[in-house]
This record gives C-alpha cells, structure tokens and sequence, in this order.
C-alpha cells in the first residue's frame, strides 16, 4: 500500500496490517518533535492504529492540540491505576478543569479521603514508577457485554451506566496492566510518553498537571487556584446530586424515564435562583449609594446577552431601574484599531475601546448628569452621531456587558465601589463518567457552532477554524480577571447537550472530510453520541439555550 505522509509531503509504502508508529523509521527524517498519536485520514488516532488500506497519515506532538489531549488522558489512566494501588478499595473522581489543571478527589463509600501532601508525594511517586516502567496502553475491542462485566468488577459504575444506556454492540477500551478504562479519544503507545506532570493537594482532593513541577510553579504563579470558579463549581456538583443527575449515564436513564421536563424546570428554577441572588446583592448595594454599573463580562457563548436580560428582569422586582449600553459603541475609529499578530483588526483587545471617553462618560453618570451616547457604525468603520441621551437617576443601575468588564483598566477611572462586577461561564459539571469529564470550552463551542449557523449564517467549518483565535483572546483578556468578579453565574444547563444533539449533530457533519477541521467535527460528534436526544419544544423560552436553539422570547 502507499500511505501519504502529510508532515513530509511523500509516500511511504506499508504492508497491510501494521501500525502508523511503523511507518517512522522510513520518513526518511526525524521529525522536529515526538509524535504522540497521529491523524488518520483527518481522525486522531493512537500510533498503534493498524493500516489495512491507503490513508493520509499526520503525525502529531503532545503540543498540538489533539496531541495535548492525548496526553492528558493517557496521563489520566496512569493516576487511575496509581490511585488503585495506592489507595485501594477507593473511587477516583476527576471533576472539573481549573487553575491549568484538573480537580480531583479521592473517595470511599461516596466521601472523600481526607488526604495530606505526605499522600499526594506518595501518589506522585507511584505515578513516576507507571512512567518509568512504560507500560503499553493496549487498545482492545470487546462485546459491550463483556466491557461491562470488567467496568463492574472495578467498580466503574458510571462507565457501566453510561453503556447501557448506548445499547452498542461493540466498545473499545485500553488496559494499563491489570486496570482496564475507556476513554473519550485514544491514548499513548506507552506510560513512557508521558514524563511531564505534577499533583498538588487542594481543597478535598488535589490539581492534577500535565506539566513538570517547575512549569506547575510558573502556571500557579501567574493563574493561582480560582477560589470564586472553585465555589461556582462545588455548588453545581452538589446540585447534580441532589437532583441524581451527575453523569451522562444518568442523564440518559432520565430521558428514557421521561423525567426531562421536571429536570429541565429545576435547573431552570436554579438559574433564577442564581440570578434573584445577584440582584438582590446590587440591590443592597444601590440602596447604600454605590454599584450604579453593572458590569457582565465572559468568554465566547458563555450567554451574557440572555444573562443581561434576565438579571435586568430580576432587578426590577427589586425596585431597580436597569438601563444599558453597549461596548461596542465605544470602539475607536478603525484606523486606530489595533492589529493581532497576524495584520488582522484586533476587535477583541481592550484598547480598540476609547477608554477615556468611556471612563468620562461614567463619570458624568455616576454624577448624575446627562449625556449623549455614542453610536459606532462597523460598515463606516468610525463612530457617527445621534440623538441618544442617557441619565442615571437614584434607582437606576447601568448595565454593560461586553468581554472586558473584569478588566480594572476598563474602568480605571471610576470608584471601585461603584461597579458590580458578574463573572459569567458555562462550568460544565456534568461528566461523561469519573474519569472524563465535559470541556467547558467543548460546551460553548457547541453552542457557538449551532448559534453561528442559525443567526450568521457560519458553517461549522468557519467556526472551527476560528475558535482557537477565540480562545486566545480568552487567555489574554478574560480569564486572568475572572477572580475580581463580585459574582460568578454559572449559565451552563444539566440537560443541554442533550437537546443541542440534534442542532449539532447536521451541522458538524457538513464539515468536509478532507479538512483538517474534520478531526475536531468528529471529536464533538463523537461526544454527541453518547448523549439520548432531548425534545427542545421542553425548554422555555426565557431559556439562557434559547440564546443559541432560537424561539426565545428576549429580542437579540
């Protein structure tokens, strides 16, 4: 067979039968890093995938981001069997991405193991000797029946929920010498590819990093552990209990149970609740002569429009009159935009804002005076004006919303006690089993996905391949100040993968096959796979979803 190389440009012949990781010594090169896995016809693979007809073959590194991936998970089964063997008769819970790692807890009978840094030193130990051993991840491919029967005899419960609600006649998973796991995406050759991670003891469990102490040390200095995103994240996990709904697996029995709509009324109640408590926080600070603006700030799809509204909603009911504006009115002309490192306009970047004639016009507000806003044209590419007066009277607030309002130099001039800041994001809880969890970032780029399609008109395919621009401008401009929110708004929904399936699921497979962006198409279809489809007609339409699905009764 000839199997086409894409990180040399060449063919190389192959027997029917062997692995991509074979294919190496004939490059005829070294590669400039370690290939970790590989796509496959624009599908990650693991480097063992056997060739049984010609396909396009692209190795990959642990910096890429399918590579990264693969890292993390590979590295994931490696603590799974350390924690077994260190800490027998227990359950390891990996939850939730925070601080550049993953939180993690250690349970028995449902509780956490009260652990000590002598334990988590220990543990790391352990997880250097599977490294040093380089342990083969065996890939195997069973009768789901008989998968079932080895997750049982583990004690993987979730795992075993989660396939019998799939109903497939076959499941894939990996061995790492006596344990066996399954994973969302394939892993490593070996635990000797992965050399480069660290533990350190956090709240009731401990961060897990894919990183070497010393970068972990360089990472916690510049982004230490998010108290406030931590709390977001421990009430929603302790609601997911209370309403028995903590995995797909449960997620799925309840949809087969018919009990979606009841779940959907909570976690809607839920929202309220969130945002009657914000308010009622403003309120008490309006009625002590400050938070006269309101700042709502987020990354991409986090639903801040939808969260702007209803908090406007929730405010009235506390004798408060909500007026907005919006950011993008104070946007410079465009010749003073500045650029990105690519020439591109940078519209995400603090300073294509007039900051001074921002912070003036606040001013004046806060003082009780009167102004005329100002009204940017983005077809003129300059700001034009028009009649649009604006004053703030005692009961009023100012809402803003826009991705720079935790920014402190976007207000640089005004009194800190005179702005509320919400910090708003979709901190996904719920998991795919213990040991995968949902990417926060994977939720709104679904939700970007299905919006772009239905209001812009955007392919999948577009979206895509600007989503990591888009998450750059995240790390630059918004995560770093998510700590300086007064309230952090949890917008994610228990149940919305489940009705975005069917939004999804079309579009992505629009995505052409010989594109690169086919291998994360595939990726979010296959993580789509695992959810029962949920009727959208259930969702109401003051629904922070019906920002994205459409039907919602707020004008956007």
């Amino acid at each position: 067979m000839k199997i086409f190389c894409k990180n040399i440009g060449k063919y190389i012949s192959a027997l029917g039968g062997e692995k991509v990781i074979d294919l190496l010594p004939r490059l005829g090169t070294t590669l400039p890093f370690t290939p970790i896995c590989a796509r496959v016809n624009n599908k990650t693979e693991d480097l063992c995938f056997p060739l049984f007809a010609p396909r396009q073959v692209e190795f990959m590194g642990a910096d890429s981001p399918g590579g990264r991936r693969v890292y993390v998970r590979s590295l994931c089964m490696m603590l799974y069997k350390a924690v077994e063997e260190v800490f027998p008769g227990t359950m390891l819970r990996i939850e939730h991405s925070i601080s550049n790692g993953h939180y993690c807890r250690i349970l028995r009978d449902e509780q956490p193991v009260r652990l000590t840094n002598e334990d988590i030193a220990t543990l790391l130990g352990h997880v250097r000797k599977i490294s040093d051993s380089d342990i083969p991840f065996e890939r195997k491919e069973r009768l789901t029946a008989d998968a079932i029967k080895t997750f049982r005899r583990q004690g993987l419960t979730a795992k075993v929920t989660l396939l019998e609600t799939l109903h497939e006649l076959y499941t894939t998973y990996y061995k790492l010498g006596d344990i066996a796991d399954s994973y969302y995406g394939p892993l490593a050759p070996s635990t000797g590819f992965i050399r480069e991670f660290d533990l350190r003891l956090y709240k009731e469990g401990f961060l897990l990093f894919a990183f070497s102490p010393e970068k972990t040390e360089e990472v916690l200095k510049r982004n230490p552990p998010q108290e406030k995103m931590y709390k977001a994240f421990t009430d929603q996990l302790l609601f997911n209990k209370v309403i028995q709904v903590k995995n797909v697996g449960e997620l799925n029995i309840a949809v087969e149970e018919k009990r979606t709509s009841d779940l959907i009324n909570v976690a809607e109640a839920m929202h309220d609740k969130l945002l009657g408590r914000i308010s009622d926080d403003i309120a008490r600070r309006r009625h002590e002569g400050s938070a006269g603006i309101v700042m709502l700030a987020g990354p991409s799809s986090s639903g801040k429009t939808t969260t702007t509204k209803r908090l406007a909603i929730q405010l009235m009911t506390n004798l408060i009159v909500p007026k907005m504006i919006s950011l993008d009115d104070y946007f410079v002309n465009r010749d003073k935009t500045p650029r990105d490192e690519t020439g591109d306009y940078d519209y995400e970047s603090l300073y294509a804002l007039d900051l001074e004639r921002l912070n003036s016009d606040l001013t004046r507000l806060l003082a009780g005076e009167e102004i005329n806003l100002p009204t940017y044209s983005f077809e003129l590419g300059r700001r034009i004006e028009k009649e649009k007066r604006l004053r703030l009277d005692k009961n009023d607030v100012l809402l803003i919303e826009g991705i720079h309002g935790l920014n402190p130099e976007l207000t640089a001039s005004i009194n800190p006690d005179e702005v509320y800041k919400v910090y708003v994001s979709a901190l996904t809880t719920l998991k795919i089993d213990n040991h995968n969890w949902i990417s926060t970032s994977d939720n709104r780029l679904l939700r970007r996905i299905v919006r772009d399609h239905k209001y812009r008109h955007t392919s999948a395919l577009s979206t895509i391949r600007r989503w990591p621009s888009v998450r750059r401008g995240e790390e630059k401009w918004i995560f770093p100040f998510s700590e300086n929110a007064d309230a952090t708004f949890n917008s994610s929904l228990i149940f919305e993968l489940g009705v975005m399936k069917e939004y999804a699921e079309p579009i992505l497979r629009q995505v052409p096959r010989d594109d690169e962006a086919y291998s994360e198409a595939y990726r979010l279809l296959r993580l789509l796979s695992y959810f029962h489809p949920i009727p959208a007609e259930q969702i109401p339409t003051t629904s922070l979803l019906r920002e994205f699905l459409g039907g919602s009764s707020f004008r956007y």
